[in-house]
């Protein structure tokens, strides 16, 4: 009996110790800073046919975040673009064009936009994925982002800086 007593007191006393620690730790939650909207995980990012110009293809990438995120700052462009059609890499490094150096703020509110510039040859394959690692002016933000939609690549493919809106 004495050792069924004993159980039973170190399982209430687990309990007790596990419902304070969570307690504790959802109050710490509630109170700390919201999560950045620039990682990767806190954003969505679309690509759209944008007007084409000077023999070049233009697509416009999108990123836009939900509430509840803490907005961040973002600056250049995009560097480590890949892209894949149907899930297949497609192999077409991509360059980058503009200013380098002027930031912008994203976060709920405060979508962002970049371009995808893809000459206009005639030799362009299709793609509906884009995968990139975004900048802030202090250097690039830790993961891959990912954009989904219609797009064109091909050798010679160059993106833009960062701009404010959508």
């Amino acid at each position: 009996m004495l050792i069924s007593r004993t159980y039973a007191t170190l399982i209430a006393a687990a309990t007790t110790a596990a419902v304070a620690g969570a307690g504790t730790a959802q109050a710490a939650a509630a109170g700390g800073a919201a999560p950045s909207a620039c990682r990767p995980a806190n954003h969505l990012a679309k690509i759209r046919p944008d007007r084409a110009g000077s023999g070049h293809l233009h697509f416009r990438v999108t990123l836009t975040a939900p509430k509840g995120y803490a907005s961040c700052r973002l600056a250049g462009s995009p560097i480590d673009v890949g892209f894949s059609n149907l899930g297949v890499p497609l192999g077409i490094k991509a360059g980058r064009y503009g200013d380098q150096t002027t930031s912008v703020t994203f976060g709920p509110g405060h979508p962002v936009h970049f371009d995808i510039q893809v000459p206009g040859r005639g030799d362009s394959a299709p793609a509906d994925q884009a995968s990139f690692t975004l900048r802030a002016p202090g250097g690039e933000i830790p993961g891959t982002s990912v954009a989904q939609g219609t797009l064109r690549i091909a050798a010679g493919t160059v993106i833009g800086p960062v701009r404010s809106g959508a």
